[in-house]
């Protein structure tokens, strides 16, 4: 009787290591699929970093701030890049708030007052802006010049309006 309980538990233990050796392969395989996956989204993003890292720096290409040339002409005549932005900006915002709208808007006041709301610098010279009377909606390219004593002087030279 004995004998037959161990021939049992023998047999017993047999089919639960089987049954443990099948089920952790099934676990094995799945996990593997598992970091499979994760290894090409992994290669996908470090792609997708590498086309968005490069679409940056065509974006900066065209800014005050990463623009050396633009940096050093500042520097030449001692100003800093980011003071004559903020000079230039506010400036341009403080004409927002002159009865009428904003003067260096070209458009005529039909739905209210123009103003301007975004401002792109482009380099030490160039400004690309965003306006609206709340309706309509147009773009501005504006040229900033700081003369000999540092007063700022503004000039639009284009403009678009969009239906």
């Amino acid at each position: 009787m004995k004998s037959r309980i161990y021939m049992y538990l023998f047999f017993f233990s047999i089919l639960l290591v089987l049954f443990m050796y099948v089920n952790q392969s099934a676990i094995f395989e799945r996990q593997t699929a598992v970091i499979n996956s994760l290894e090409q989204k992994q290669l996908a993003l470090k792609d997708t970093v590498t086309v968005l890292n490069q679409e940056i720096s065509e974006l900066l290409y065209f800014d005050l701030l990463t623009n050396d040339s633009a940096r050093t002409y500042f520097e030449q005549i001692g100003l800093e890049p980011e003071d004559a932005a903020n000079q230039v900006k506010e400036r341009i915002y403080e004409y927002n708030l002159q009865k009428g709208g904003n003067p260096l808007v070209p458009f005529a006041n039909a739905n209210g007052q123009w103003r301007i709301n975004r401002i792109k610098f482009l380099n030490h010279r160039w400004v690309i802006a965003d306006c609206s009377d709340g309706s309509a909606w147009g773009e501005l390219w504006i040229e900033y010049f700081f003369d000999q004593e540092g007063q700022l002087d503004l000039t639009v030279e284009s403009s678009v309006l969009y239906p």
